[in-house]
């Protein structure tokens, strides 16, 4: 695997490494000792997977927070999707600062989000799936999000949002 910075510190991009011949490739996607040297948290306690029928949906801005807070490797393993992380740790450097990286089965690339990061994603085509390696459960009470057109984040999303949760729509404005 290939790990590059993303700017943020504790959002990583990881790439494959194929060992390809005739029949095609092998890679490995997933490897505790190699993420553990990469300064990752290495920890799965819940694999998920995210099924999307229309391009423009939005999921997201998710984080958990203490005493779940989660760390993800997200990877889109059918169309593609514009992948979003927001740092919402204040005390750090890059506080509400972003990233963004278009995910896709054909790039094969994943996003490694360390906790405290809001991550949310926009399909850019009909029939995504989205993969996720949790490093902990889904927790009621601890889940905590943020608006996609939130101004003060300035996210720019490529197409029209055609599809939203009522809970994604109405999390609070960071203003409020």
């Amino acid at each position: 695997m290939i790990f590059s910075s993303t700017g943020l510190s504790g959002a990583t991009l990881v790439d494959l490494e194929t060992r390809e011949d005739d029949r095609g490739f092998f890679a490995r996607t997933f490897d505790r000792e190699e993420f553990l040297s990469a300064g990752l948290d290495p920890v799965v306690e819940q694999c998920s997977l995210s099924y999307n029928r229309r391009a423009g949906t939005v999921r997201g801005l998710h984080y958990q927070v203490a005493p779940a807070v989660e760390a993800k490797l997200v990877r889109c393993t059918r169309g593609a999707v514009l992948d979003v992380v927001v740092d919402v740790r204040r005390d750090s450097p890059t506080y509400l600062q972003s990233f963004s990286v278009e995910l896709t089965a054909d790039n094969r690339r994943a996003l490694h989000v360390s906790s405290m990061f809001a991550h949310g994603f926009q399909t850019l085509s009909d029939d995504v799936e989205v993969g996720y390696q949790i490093s902990q459960a889904h927790t009621p009470g601890c889940e905590r999000g943020l608006r996609h057109d939130d101004p003060a984040l300035g996210l720019v999303w490529p197409l029209p949002v055609s599809v939203i949760s009522s809970r994604d729509a109405s999390w609070p404005f960071l203003a409020q």
